[in-house]
């Protein structure tokens, strides 16, 4: 998230708060595609981490950008964390390690979604080509420790890295280390949103297989192909995971709004000022009885801000977030919006998808989630390999794709942008494969060429 949300209207009620979500709500001809990556930053002499201060850290490498796009300041305590388009044109903001991510706009096509990739990424080459700074395309960072990772001056983070610790094991290299593409898209109505959340949820873990690219930890093979997707089975199982409940009678924007309230605050945000209050119930807010901050009235902002520190594979705000990805190459960024365009903006796609994962159980649904960190596509499901969900999963995107029939300058439609999908799929394995083939021979059993081969 770039910005934490400052609306400072009341809320008076729990129906306030599902009224907020549908709010976003949205006919089919306004339907969006907003596309969100993040990408870990390196100096390419040394193959070191890139630190927040210096001549040549992450803030001179915001200026830098702020110089050359000459959008909004984003700053928390005097530091510069972030840049906005006042336009609506996106955000770029910092993870906690230093991971440089854009929060892309949100788009008609995923031709669209290409384009401003490719105008980002042309500006990161600019500025940080002379600051020694190069960007990996993987899901991990693959050689430094967690003590070795840098932090940036974010308030938020503070708090978050306070209480990760006591709610599981892995929420430090989740903040610190890893790196996710994401794809956000809109809904039409509750039951349009029930549909399509559930569809995602049930996919997320084949998304997963075919984005699987963190296979390296401190140096060495982790023995996992998404150690990314692995380490949010063990980061605050409160706030993250498949969400069954989702699956059952009566799911809807109330069922929702009854999860997140009951999932722990991090943090008020009053003015320019963070109060921790981790741990914390948005009940005890909304009532106006909260401990932590004696005489405080929940607001839409706390509501929004509250949203954006629940992780589950498949997140519910305006819209919804697809949030099961490592990040990979600019084309596999662009291909999970079209994937996710494919399925849920066409009628027949969303059905055959709904088909496609009908029969799957709860449990099911977590097994899958939980073996595809370490076997990929060859994970099982209901005893079929998932590289076959897959191949289905895709071809029901083309279709929908084909259907749309938005074509870019060349004449091509949005089909363009899962061929690299669908080959991952015919393979059988994973992008992970191929780095740990690479390490073992060509590499010889060393991650620093991938500080050559796997960058932007």
């Amino acid at each position: 998230m770039a910005r934490d949300v400052v609306d400072g209207e009341v809320v008076e009620s729990r129906d306030a708060l599902a009224a907020w979500f549908e709010a976003g709500c949205k006919p089919a001809s306004a339907f969006r595609v907003g596309t969100e990556h993040e990408k870990i930053p390196f100096y390419r002499a040394g193959l070191s981490p890139v630190p927040y201060e210096g001549e040549t850290g992450i803030r001179a490498l915001l200026e830098g950008m702020n110089a050359r796009i000459g959008w909004e300041r984003i700053e928390d305590g005097g530091h510069l964390i972030g840049l906005y388009d006042a336009n609506g044109g996106g955000a770029i903001s910092l993870e906690p390690g230093g991971q440089f991510e854009l929060s892309g706009a949100p788009l008609e096509t995923a031709h669209e979604t290409a384009g401003e990739l490719d105008r980002h990424l042309g500006h990161c080459r600019a500025v940080a080509g002379p600051l020694g700074i190069g960007f990996l395309s993987l899901g991990m960072s693959p050689k430094w420790t967690l003590a070795e990772t840098p932090a940036m001056p974010k308030s938020r983070y503070d708090i978050m890295k306070r209480f990760m610790p006591r709610v599981g094991t892995r929420g430090l290299d989740m903040m610190f280390r890893t790196a996710t593409v994401q794809s956000n898209l809109d809904f039409r109505d509750e039951a349009d949103m029930v549909a399509k959340m559930r569809v995602g949820l049930a996919l997320q873990p084949a998304i997963t297989a075919l984005f699987a690219n963190s296979p390296f930890t401190d140096g060495k093979p982790n023995g996992f192909l998404s150690m990314r997707s692995e380490i949010w089975r063990h980061t605050d199982a409160e706030r993250t995971g498949m969400l069954p409940f989702v699956f059952e009678p009566g799911m809807g924007f109330e069922r929702y709004v009854d999860f997140a309230l009951d999932v722990p605050m991090y943090f008020l945000k009053r003015g320019s000022t963070y109060l921790d209050v981790a741990g914390a119930s948005f009940r005890d807010l909304l009532e106006g009885r909260l401990a932590a901050a004696p005489g405080e009235r929940a607001t839409m902002a706390d509501w929004a801000n509250h949203l954006s520190t629940i992780f589950p594979e498949v997140r519910l705000k305006r819209y919804l977030e697809m949030r099961g990805a490592d990040v990979g190459p600019p084309d596999r960024i662009v291909a999970l919006a079209a994937l996710m365009i494919g399925i849920y903006y066409d009628e027949d796609a969303l059905r055959s998808a709904q088909d496609l994962i009908k029969d799957w159980s709860a449990e099911d649904r977590q097994t899958l989630r939980d073996e595809v960190p370490r076997l990929g596509l060859a994970a099982r499901v209901r005893g079929r390999e998932l590289r076959g969900v897959a191949l289905d999963m895709l071809a029901i995107a083309r279709k929908g794709l084909w259907r749309r029939a938005r074509l870019n300058a060349k004449g091509e439609d949005e089909t363009i942008w899962l061929r690299g999908l669908e080959a991952i799929a015919e393979s059988g394995r994973s992008p992970a494969e191929g780095w740990l083939d690479r390490y073992e021979h060509a590499w010889g059993r060393s991650v620093d060429p991938a500080f050559r081969e796997a960058v932007f």
